[in-house]
């Protein structure tokens, strides 16, 4: 097992997103480049991470064999790192397996003096704990810092975790992990567990190897008492997870039970070892290994589990345009904000002590649709994140309008024709009459159980569809193309168990149309931001699926999916150059000559090319009609059988 001390990127990053693809619990594709997430490193910065900063305890030697594998798969080979290997780092580009073989944990507990040699063991290997928490008013927060400072006694490395923001694919790779939740109102989750719930519902990892115990804090005069701490154990173990200690639930009375739960769940998981095997033989000995702990954290007051920067000297370079003048430029604004501040708390500030003229729209509450920036390459809205979490070292910004839309004033777009598509495509439930309840005017009402409900909202559960429209690469290059956002809530539609049979076939074959869900050629430009964009990806390939079985493969887009997969089976090469014969025919052959697309082609405008050759021609040439192909020519995929299998699924005469 290779142990990675830090990671970082080099310039000339082509955003291929192999990286990403390989390990999304370390790298995250921008429009620019590849970054290094700043949940993964001491310095809590998201940028290429030149200045070395190391990783977070644990993870170098949790994801060290990943990371290498993302840094090998890198077609222009700018992803650099640095191993912990007898106690020092050294930079590597290809590690001999023998290297790999012998580094060291990153970090061991001492053998301890009388313990077994099975104790000692496990001792040795990883002994990292992660304490999640989701609180409402403080007091889940309180109780993960007071088993923090428990765990030490059982040998074990303690990182309490948020919620909120936390990506729940890092859980894969955690050995152990304990939940301490409150319940919020009827059986609700806090606020800041309510993100990552929904995220680990819409696309949960899989948790094989992962002992996980619950703490769950509620209130008996409530029905649905301790209902979000239930919902985590349930849903851990759904996913694969094994419950090392049962759940404990905790009345308002809560210390005396929590303090049961620790004292029976630390020395379980503390017996997990290196392999993440439970070691439950060792159990009483570790529990005597742990007996001396200090009462006084048990008993005394507790510090909050999160400690928040009383103040933030932010500096900013913000986007500018005025129309009566038609310039654009940049300002550089720097002002002090409150550590929770949201992005939109920012620019109010900057407006109000400033600039006064600096235009933005504002959000109403938490999560307005309309409110969408872009903040160091993330689309956000300004209302729901915290500018914390998105500045770079030094605390700098930059903010700039959403892509897609014609920018009105500074960061004031106008959304006009998200709109006007959204309105043509009429993605709107339409009923046609049927068995069942009515309406006053006789008209028949569609009807939908709680289990379809819940995964209809499950689906589609996105903070706004006018960000998933700018997260499109081909909407600036295509004024016709209707764009993610009204595909996706078309969509929903299509999958609405209450939309007639005639509205379904009528949306269906508008996604159909040339203007549809085909214009959009790479869905990678979605997937890299985040949870919504990774939702309005899978959405639109269902959709494609649905369309590809309905016109049995006919069309462009039919040849081009089933030609692919045949090239792919029966070679394990891709060859561009038959996809282009066999998708277009001769007389597409022909009339591309004309239009440039087989020009495209042959200068190879893909993320295959360096950015000097991508800039060039982006001033001459619009994207290649045909879509972002990786690898050029002929070229071998890896692991194509698993390719083949995708595409046997989907259609059985591959």
């Amino acid at each position: 097992m290779a142990i990675v001390a830090k990671v970082w990127i080099d310039e000339d990053c082509i955003t291929c997103d192999a990286c990403q693809d390989i390990c999304p619990e370390v790298f995250e594709v921008t429009d620019d480049s590849s970054m290094i997430l700043a949940s993964v490193r001491t310095d809590g910065v998201f940028d290429r991470n030149v200045g070395g900063s190391p990783l977070t305890a644990g993870l170098g030697a949790e994801l060290g064999d990943i990371i290498i594998e993302a840094a090998e798969a890198c077609p222009v080979e700018v992803i650099k790192y640095e191993l912990v290997s007898d106690g020092a780092a050294e930079e590597v580009v290809e590690v001999a397996p023998a290297v790999v073989e012998a580094a060291a944990p990153a970090v061991a507990v001492a053998a301890v003096a009388g313990a077994s040699d099975a104790l000692n063991a496990v001792f040795a290997g990883d002994r990292s704990l992660n304490i999640l928490f989701g609180s409402q008013t403080g007091n889940a927060a309180g109780l993960a810092e007071k088993t923090a400072k428990l765990a030490a006694s059982y040998g074990l490395e303690p990182s309490i975790v948020d919620m909120d923001g936390f990506d729940p694919g890092r859980l894969a790779s955690m050995k152990r992990v304990m939940i301490i939740t409150s319940t919020w109102g009827e059986g609700e989750m806090p606020d800041n567990a309510d993100a990552m719930w929904n995220a680990i519902n819409a696309n949960g990892p899989g948790l094989g190897s992962v002992h996980f115990s619950v703490c769950a804090i509620g209130d008996t005069s409530y029905d649905e008492y301790c209902k979000a701490g239930h919902d985590w154990n349930n849903k851990l173990a759904a996913l694969g997870g094994t419950e090392a200690y049962p759940i404990q639930e905790c009345d308002v009375d809560f210390e005396p039970p929590w303090k049961l739960w620790v004292e029976q769940a630390l020395p379980m998981l503390a017996c997990v070892d290196e392999s993440g095997t439970l070691q439950v033989e060792l159990l009483e000995e570790m529990k005597a290994y742990g007996a001396d702990d200090d009462d006084d954290v048990v008993e005394g007051d507790f510090a909050p589990g999160v400690i928040e920067q009383e103040s933030l000297t932010i500096t900013v370079d913000v986007f500018r345009y005025c129309p009566e003048a038609a310039e654009s430029g940049w300002d550089t604004l720097t002002c002090a904000v409150p550590g929770h501040a949201t992005v939109q708390d920012l620019l109010i500030t900057m407006q109000r002590e400033v600039d006064g003229s600096l235009a933005f729209r504002r959000g109403g509450a938490a999560g307005t649709p309309t409110t969408g920036v872009r903040v160091n390459g993330r689309i956000v809205l300004s209302d729901a994140v915290q500018i914390g979490e998105l500045a770079e070292d030094g605390g700098k910004v930059r903010i700039e309008p959403l892509p897609g839309h014609p920018v009105v004033r500074d960061l004031v777009v106008d959304t006009g024709r998200y709109e006007s598509h959204r309105s043509r495509a009429e993605p709107w439930m339409r009923t046609d009459p049927r068995e069942g309840e009515r309406l006053p005017s006789g008209q028949a009402m569609g009807t939908m159980d709680s289990a379809a409900a819940t995964a209809l909202h499950q689906a589609g559960d996105v903070l706004s569809f006018q960000l998933i429209q700018a997260m499109s690469d081909t909407l600036p290059h295509d004024p016709h193309y209707e764009g993610p956002g009204v595909h996706f809530q078309q969509w929903l539609r299509v999958i609405d168990p209450r939309t007639s049979e005639n509205q379904r076939k009528t949306i269906l074959s508008s996604l159909q149309q040339k203007d549809g869900v085909w214009s959009e050629a790479d869905h990678a430009s979605l997937m890299r931001y985040g949870e919504d964009g990774r939702l309005a990806a899978r959405a639109l390939n269902e959709a494609r699926g649905a369309l590809l079985n309905q016109s049995r493969y006919a069309g462009k887009s039919g040849r081009l999916v089933k030609w692919y997969g045949r090239s792919v089976k029966w070679s394990g090469n891709v060859n561009e150059t038959t996809l282009y014969r066999q998708v277009l025919g001769p007389l597409g052959l022909v009339s591309n000559v004309f239009s440039g697309v087989s020009a495209r082609m042959a200068l190879a405008f893909t993320r295959n090319g360096g950015p000097p050759i991508r800039s060039l021609q982006s001033l001459l040439l619009p994207p290649a009609g045909l879509g972002r192909i990786p690898r050029m020519f002929n070229s071998r995929v890896e692991n194509y059988h698993e390719v083949v299998s995708i595409f046997n699924e989907i259609d059985q005469r591959f």
